[in-house]
């Protein structure tokens, strides 16, 4: 990862692109930097809490912004509410959008059941770079 657009004050924290390839990390990025995008979910194990701050990488790995994690829940995929999906931002923002592309997300890493347990993460964005 390229330093050198780094702020001092953010160069200890984490890094992370959204998405699993360069095309989504960009287009997902972009909501974020728009603000459309307000949460996210995962699988991964490694959880964020309220106050975390992390760096967000475009799709050629370049940092991009900062956003903090506001909220942290866990649900499983069919708890998974119609707030939630719009503030994921994502296509036409509806429920049924959201569950039909993170049914081929996950889906694509090997990790979709329909009872799976997903981190539920709102954000804010700090700051653009």
């Amino acid at each position: 990862m390229n330093l050198s657009g780094i702020p001092h004050k953010y160069l200890g924290l984490q890094s992370f692109a959204f998405g699993d390839g360069p095309d989504l990390a960009d287009e997902l990025l972009d909501l974020v930097v728009r603000g459309v995008k307000t949460a996210t979910c995962s699988t991964e194990e490694q959880a964020s809490i309220p106050g975390a701050r992390w760096i967000v990488r475009d799709g050629r790995g370049q940092p991009r912004c900062v956003i903090e994690t506001t909220e942290v829940t866990y649900r499983r995929f069919g708890d998974v509410d119609a707030t939630f999906a719009f503030d994921e931002g994502e296509g036409d923002r509806s429920l049924d959008y959201w569950r039909q592309a993170h049914r081929t997300y996950f889906g694509r890493q090997g990790k979709f059941r329909e009872d799976m347990t997903l981190m539920c993460e709102r954000f804010r964005l700090v700051e653009v770079f």
